[in-house]
C-alpha cells in the first residue's frame, strides 16, 4: 500500500469487532498525534463500517501482512485472542511497535518471548488493559494514597454480568487454542487491578464453572490472590449474576470503600460518543459515587459518599504518543502483562486441579 501524506503518527488497527471499533479506533482517532491510517477486516460489512465511521479516506486491508510495508509508526492488535502472538510477532520482526489488546498471549511464556523480541528490536510493546483508567479505579488509587483506609486487608472486584444466553463466537468457545472464557476476557482487568494497587501475587486459589446451557467455556469464576504485601484479593468475573454485587468493596484496618455500578465510558463508546475536549468525558452522577466509612453499610446510609474521579481511557493512547515521541517505557508493559497472565494460568490450574498454587517471586 502506498503511504499518504499525514500529519501525526500512523496507525494500523487490525481488527474491527468489539475491541477494534468501539474501544481502539475512537480512541486512536481522539488522540491529539495519533491518525488511524489503516483498518484491517477481511469483512466487508466491517469494511464499510470503519468507513463511513472514520471517513472514506480511511484505508482497509484484507491481511495484518499488508500494514508490514506500508509506513506505518504502530500496529494496534485487536483481533481474536488466538491470533494476538503470530501477529505481534510478524509486526515486530517487521520493525514496528505494537499495542496488543488484552490478554496479550495465551501463557505468561509467550508473553515474556514477545517482550523480549520487542527489546531486542528496541521497539515499543505495549498491552492494552484500560480498566486501569476506570473511575472507581483512578478514584481507589487515590483513596489508597491518601491512607484513610489505613492498612488494606481485603480487596474485592467484581465484573459482574447478567447474560443467561450464551452469544456463541470464539469468547466462548471451548476450544483452548481460542483462549476464550470468562477467565481470560473479564479476568485479565480485575487480575491486573489487582497487582497495580497491591503488588505481586504468593498464592493462587481459583473456581471456574460453566453454568449456562449450551455454554462451553468458563462463565462463572472466582479467584483469591494472597499478595506478597498480605493483602488478599477476592475477584469475581460471571455472566451469570442475576444480582450484581458492588463493583469494588475494600477493607482496610481503619475504614472501608465500597463503589457500585460499572464506569461509564464502555457504554458511551458502544453508544457512538467520543472524547472531546469539548465535552465532560467520563463523569458519573453523584448517585453513583462509592462511600467510605466503617461500621454500617452504605446501603442503610453508613459511611460519605466520595466524588469518582472521572474515567480517562484516552490517557492510555496519549501515553502511547508520547512514548513513541520520546522514549520511555509504555503506560502497560508487556512484563506487567505476563505477571497477570502467571496470575490467570495458576488460576486455571487451580480450578482444574482443585488445589492452590505457589507462585515464585
Amino acid at each position: 500500500m502506498n503511504a499518504p501524506q499525514t500529519d501525526g503518527l500512523r496507525v494500523g488497527l487490525v481488527g474491527y469487532g468489539l475491541a477494534g471499533s468501539v474501544f481502539h479506533a475512537p480512541l486512536i482517532a481522539a488522540t491529539d498525534g495519533l491518525v488511524l491510517d489503516t483498518v484491517v477486516t477481511s469483512n466487508p460489512e466491517r469494511q464499510a463500517q470503519a468507513r463511513a465511521e472514520h471517513g472514506e479516506n480511511l484505508r482497509v486491508a484484507n491481511s495484518p501482512e499488508e500494514l508490514y510495508d506500508a509506513g506505518l509508526d504502530l500496529v494496534v492488535i485487536a483481533s481474536p485472542n488466538k491470533t494476538h502472538v503470530p501477529i505481534a510477532t510478524d509486526a515486530l520482526k517487521a520493525g514496528l511497535p505494537v499495542v496488543v489488546d488484552k490478554p496479550l498471549a495465551g501463557t505468561a511464556a509467550e508473553a515474556r518471548d514477545l517482550a523480549s523480541l520487542a527489546e531486542e528490536r528496541g521497539l515499543l510493546l505495549s498491552v492494552f488493559h484500560n480498566r486501569r483508567w476506570d473511575n472507581d479505579f483512578l478514584t481507589l488509587q487515590a483513596l489508597l494514597a491518601d491512607g484513610e483506609l489505613g492498612e488494606i486487608q481485603r480487596f474485592e472486584s467484581r465484573f459482574e454480568r447478567w447474560r443467561p444466553q450464551p452469544k456463541g463466537g470464539w469468547r466462548e468457545s471451548g476450544d483452548p487454542n481460542e483462549i476464550g472464557g470468562l477467565l481470560y476476557d473479564l479476568g485479565s482487568h480485575v487480575v491486573d487491578q489487582a497487582l497495580v494497587l497491591f503488588g505481586p501475587a504468593l498464592r493462587v486459589y481459583a473456581e471456574a464453572d460453566v453454568r449456562r446451557p449450551g455454554a462451553q467455556a468458563d462463565d462463572d469464576t472466582f479467584i483469591a490472590i494472597t499478595h506478597a504485601s498480605g493483602v488478599r484479593s477476592h475477584l469475581y468475573v460471571s455472566a451469570t449474576t442475576a444480582q450484581l454485587g458492588p463493583r469494588l468493596r475494600v477493607l482496610g484496618s481503619s475504614a472501608g470503600f465500597v463503589k457500585y455500578g460499572l464506569d461509564p465510558q464502555e457504554a458511551a463508546l458502544r453508544e457512538g460518543r467520543r472524547p472531546s475536549a469539548d465535552e465532560p468525558w467520563g463523569v458519573e452522577p453523584e448517585s453513583m459515587w462509592g462511600r467510605v466509612g466503617s461500621g454500617e453499610s452504605p446501603q442503610t446510609g453508613g459511611g460519605r459518599p466520595l466524588q469518582t474521579i472521572p474515567g480517562d481511557y484516552p490517557a492510555y493512547y496519549a501515553a502511547i504518543a508520547k512514548a513513541l515521541r520520546e522514549g520511555g517505557e509504555p503506560p502497560v508493559t508487556a512484563h506487567e502483562a505476563a505477571a497477570a497472565l502467571d496470575v490467570l494460568e495458576a488460576a486455571r490450574r487451580s480450578a482444574r486441579e482443585g488445589v492452590t498454587v505457589e507462585l515464585a517471586l
